[in-house]
């Protein structure tokens, strides 16, 4: 794929996760990693997400070094950065400031397995990785942590991440996440929220293999 094309993707992710609300004003980035030469595309820093054009996006080294771009990376390249290095399989990643799933990073408070879509869309019952402060390395650190056995989590006091194999599906992660945050809240405001025994989720997960 060439550089074009990644931007094109990329700025269309970005365009699609901010018009269905999964971060507002400058908040929020999304990332693809190419792997054919070690280097990353990402979202600009303190740009608008409704001005925003392919010639905006950035590329980075591993290491933050700008490639190509007019602008300075997203603040939060070190979080993708790090989950590109821990995560040999993950090409995209979305970390999104969508209201729900920040209100239980807020509240420090896992989703439960509470929707069998969970399974195949997250992975596993969405954790809470311990705080750091935005742009600091223990972000991706604490990330990658919360991340294992799934490709979602929420960061404490901040909001979640969803990662992928490619774009579309770190995206729909991102969708996930926010809908099982969203759901679990509304339940709990009419009665116990009730989670999917153990046993039921085995059962789906050989069904998955």
């Amino acid at each position: 794929m060439n550089r074009e094309k990644y931007r094109e993707i990329l700025l269309a992710y970005t365009k699609k996760a901010y018009e269905n609300k999964l971060f507002a004003g400058t908040s929020g980035n999304l990332s693809i990693y190419d792997d054919e030469n070690d280097c990353i595309y990402i979202t600009p820093s303190s740009i608008p997400y409704e001005n925003m054009e392919c010639e905006d996006m950035v590329v980075i080294t591993m290491d933050g070094t700008v490639l190509e771009g007019k602008h300075q990376p997203s603040s939060e390249w070190k979080l993708h950065a790090n989950i590109y290095k821990e995560r040999k399989e993950i090409k995209a990643v979305v970390h999104t400031h969508s209201p729900y799933a920040t209100a239980f990073a807020v509240a420090n408070m896992p989703i439960p397995m509470i929707l069998v879509e969970m399974l195949p869309s997250i992975g596993d019952a969405v954790q809470v990785a311990g705080f750091a402060l935005p742009g600091d390395e223990k972000v991706g650190i604490e990330a990658v942590k919360a991340l294992e056995g799934r490709k979602g989590c929420l960061l404490k006091n901040h909001g979640a991440v969803a990662i992928g194999e490619e774009i579309e599906s770190a995206y729909i992660t991102a969708v996930y996440i926010e809908d099982a945050a969203r759901i679990y809240y509304l339940a709990s405001t009419v009665g116990k929220v009730g989670e999917i025994p153990e046993e039921q989720l085995e059962i789906f997960r050989q069904r998955m293999k």
